[in-house]
């Protein structure tokens, strides 16, 4: 893609502070990071959306984020880390070159999630879960 920040970063054409790199994904430093050390990995191909990453290379993605994680923790003193990847402006997507973050966290860091938590009404929950596996089923015979 001519105009993607990231497929400029991987050819060389922007700058970055490279962590690791294979022939499969690309892992640097976020410029704008919610804690010092927040690693960004992804894959070498253009794709926007996580759901046209061949596996392989999402597992690697998420392979590599986990190790960057541990590094964090033992390397830099923190407590944990969270794995994120949005997928599609709505869900906060900035840049549209699927990317996972790796976000160190301390314990005193300051930085919540705004998560929700709904509830489901009577039933909710199984017809959802039933609805969403026989998808998946589908998907999955279907090679999708």
């Amino acid at each position: 893609m001519n105009n993607c920040i990231f497929c400029k970063i991987i050819a060389g054409e922007i700058p970055s502070a490279k962590i690791y790199e294979d022939d499969l994904v690309y892992a640097f430093l976020d410029i704008s990071p919610i804690n010092k050390g927040h690693v960004l990995v992804i894959p070498k191909e253009h794709h926007e959306s996580s759901s046209t990453i061949p596996e392989a290379t999402a597992g690697r993605m998420f392979r590599v984020g986990s190790r960057i994680g541990i590094a964090l923790r033992r390397k830099m003193d923190y407590d944990a880390f969270n794995l994120h990847l949005a997928d599609g402006a709505a869900a906060g997507q900035v840049v549209m070159h699927a990317h996972l973050h790796v976000v160190p966290r301390g314990v005193e860091d300051g930085f919540r999630w705004n998560w929700r938590q709904l509830k489901y009404a009577d039933g909710e929950l199984a017809a959802t879960a039933e609805t969403l596996s026989k998808r998946l089923a589908e998907d999955l015979e279907k090679g999708e």
